[in-house]
């Protein structure tokens, strides 16, 4: 298991930090579909003593899940973004399948233990919001594009030597706001890796989605073991369809009991803090991505490691 970190923004200061704490990984967003770019950036990032594994956020996919005009163009992005993956060792491209595009909530100021600010979820209030205008397609169709997908870009990631991870829909409701929503639980994402069976066919584990769904994390972990191959190690208060963020140590799920699971399946692979807290003095520009508690929360997360004994 190694501790991995996403970098808002991914400053020298930041990676420093970063390894300072014990992160030995980098998340990176989107970085484009130029080769020479990537590789630049993992070279940046080698330079600090820490390893470029996982691309996640910001993937153009909004017309492959809908399957309208510009999907051909969208494969062809992610196509040759797993290739260059493949030149540059990044081993993980965790992408989703929300038909909003990203995650959503409906509040980033909701206070946490101490003042700390936290993003929330309330469906009354996602309601309220004018602005909101869903893109209707149907839960049928959402299971058949992905499968599409999945069949056309699988072969290049296993020649790659690249593996998928599929996270699942953020908030896990459907429908949400009038569109259907298909990973919304273990089963849905057990069934998508099972679409097209293959080692490069996995999922990215997100703790905290699962909790606000209403599952035992634990038993999910277990469940879904033969297809995790990226954690998001988050924790919430509620479930859908209201439900907040909290520090890792504040929430509902039973965070060492979890990470016993990862020990028991053989998890090996990267695990990042997600969401968390913005703390004092910080500016919450980007909600749930600020520095202070992640690097509060990697520090907890060590603390975990070594009391389930897995190093």
């Amino acid at each position: 298991m190694r501790i991995a970190a996403i970098l808002t923004p991914m400053s020298d200061h930041n990676l420093r930090l970063a390894r300072q704490v014990g992160v030995t990984d980098v998340v990176a967003t989107y970085p484009g579909t130029n080769l020479d770019e990537l590789l630049r950036l993992r070279d940046r990032i080698a330079s600090f003593d820490l390893k470029l594994s996982v691309i996640e956020r910001l993937l153009p996919h909004d017309q492959l899940v809908h399957n309208r005009s510009g999907r051909d163009e969208q494969l062809d992005a992610i196509k040759n973004l797993i290739h260059n993956m493949g030149h540059a060792g990044v081993a993980v491209l965790c992408y989703n399948w929300m038909p909003a595009d990203d995650w959503c909530r409906t509040d980033t100021d909701v206070l946490e233990r101490g003042g700390a600010r936290v993003t929330a979820f309330d469906i009354d209030a996602m309601t309220n919001k004018a602005e909101f205008t869903p893109t209707v397609t149907s839960a049928a169709d959402l299971w058949h594009n992905l499968e599409a997908f999945l069949r056309e870009v699988i072969p290049v990631a296993e020649e790659a030597g690249v593996t998928l991870a599929l996270h699942p829909d953020d908030p896990p409701m459907s429908p949400l706001g009038g569109q259907p929503q298909i990973m919304v639980s273990s089963e849905a994402l057990e069934r998508a890796a099972n679409l097209v069976k293959s080692p490069a066919n996995g999922i990215c584990f997100c703790q905290g989605t699962l909790s606000s769904a209403g599952e035992h994390i634990p038993t999910a972990i277990h469940r879904l073991g033969p297809y995790i191959r990226f954690v998001h190690f988050r924790n919430v208060v509620g479930t859908v369809p209201r439900f907040r963020e909290s520090f890792q140590d504040n929430g509902q799920i039973d965070m060492f009991a979890a990470m016993q699971a990862y020990k028991e399946i053989g998890f090996d692979g990267p695990i990042r803090p997600d969401h968390v807290p913005t703390l004092d003095g910080e500016t919450n520009e980007n909600p749930g991505y600020e520095t202070l508690g992640r690097l509060y929360a990697v520090g907890y997360m060590w603390g975990l490691i070594q009391a389930a004994g897995i190093r």
